[in-house]
């Protein structure tokens, strides 16, 4: 078996594999599904393999939360490659310059604090509001208990928790110490330059952001710390992050090959000796955590990850290591309708238009529940 790689545009890839899927022609053997698109696959005549047995030998150590993202009835049709555990990036040379240690900010009231002092000393933007992604709108529902969808897998975008979220949100940016970002969010070409320059000092992201300070934020070396996101309250909740980001690796049952793709796909993506790179070459944090552990690896001094920030990036991924969680509709055939309304409309609507919370995520609600009528 010879494997050949190719790269495609993001919606032209997944547009391309749903009309292989459904014609029964021209599907690769193996494809990476984006965790947004991964739901679309799960309906209907599935036509992916299930990885159950590939998966065993490896399943003790790999998070069960990114595992549940590919599942469906208790059948596992997507291999992780990292975790993409959401932690939050400090510029710990600037906050020391206004006086604050991010060590003392636990919740998101003292996140909040943080960022009116540093605004108020410095002139300058704390951190930034999401119009074009949900890495934090997802962390701060999960942490809550809420999510997109009911028990019953019923849109559910007016919810409570949904709404106290963007609310709160929504008060962080009235503080004038949060605000917008050109490009919408802090992984955009648009956005790195106002990070590398100090105009933003805090991200809250997904861990392989890593990557992003080393190749597009080079000026910030030895500045910025990784440390664990502020919760709700200290000690509420089993969920502290999520995985956020990232692609599944699928095996088409259709495959001449298809037994042994997974067993080879299982073992690039879920092994200790594969995920060692997923850290050295990538700057991910594996989904096997029997090698967060290794210091060897974790504490490299010649890493460039290592060498970068300016505390030991593991540390954080240790004290949440059994507390990351998953959104219900991660795993929901509407999620994709979801995140496309919320990263194209709702956020818009509220951080940029002004719209109150409570009217925006009405008019979304409505807008889904049309469209899925329509399905």
């Amino acid at each position: 078996m010879k494997l050949v790689l190719s790269n495609m545009p993001y919606d032209d890839m997944h547009n391309k594999l749903s009309l292989a899927l459904e014609s029964g022609e021209g599907a690769p053997d193996v494809v990476d599904i984006e965790l947004g698109k991964f739901p679309a696959f799960m309906v209907g005549n599935i036509g992916l393999m299930e990885l159950n047995n590939s998966l065993d030998p490896y399943r003790e150590n790999i998070v069960k939360s990114r595992l549940d993202i590919y599942t469906k009835a208790e059948k596992e049709y997507g291999l992780p490659t990292h975790v993409g555990t959401t932690v939050a990036f400090y510029n710990e040379t600037l906050l020391k310059e206004a006086g604050i240690d991010y060590k003392e900010i636990k919740i998101w009231d003292q996140f909040k604090e943080a960022g009116v002092k540093y605004h108020e000393v410095t002139g300058k933007y704390f951190s930034c509001v999401e119009t074009s992604a949900q890495w934090m709108v997802n962390l701060m529902l999960a942490q809550k208990g809420g999510d997109y969808i009911d028990p019953d897998g019923r849109l559910n975008l007016t919810s409570k928790e949904m709404t106290e979220v963007l609310e709160y949100i929504k008060g962080m940016q009235q503080t004038g110490a949060f605000a917008t970002i050109p490009g919408g969010q802090p992984d955009n070409e648009e956005a790195y330059p106002f990070y590398n320059s100090g105009e933003y000092a805090v991200q809250i992201m997904p861990f392989w952001q890593t990557s992003r300070y080393v190749n597009y934020i080079g000026d910030l070396k030895k500045q910025v710390a990784i440390a664990n996101v502020p919760v709700w309250n200290e000690n509420d909740g089993e969920v502290k992050t999520i995985g956020g980001g990232g692609t599944g690796t699928a095996i088409i049952k259709s495959g001449k090959h298809a037994q042994l793709a997974a067993e080879v796909m299982a073992f690039i993506n879920l092994s200790e000796e594969s995920n060692r790179e997923v850290w050295n070459v990538l700057g991910f944090d594996p989904v096997n955590t029997a090698v967060w552990t290794d210091e060897e690896l974790t504490q490299n001094p010649d890493n460039q990850y290592i060498q970068y920030f300016s505390n030991a990036p593991f540390d954080p991924l240790l004290k949440t290591k059994d507390s990351i969680g998953i959104l219900q509709a991660y795993t929901d055939e509407k999620y994709p309708s979801i995140n496309n309304e919320f990263c194209n409309v709702t956020l818009n609507s509220i951080f940029e238009d002004g719209v109150d919370v409570t009217e925006a995520l009405k008019r979304s609600q409505e807008t889904l529940d049309n469209e899925f009528k329509e399905k």
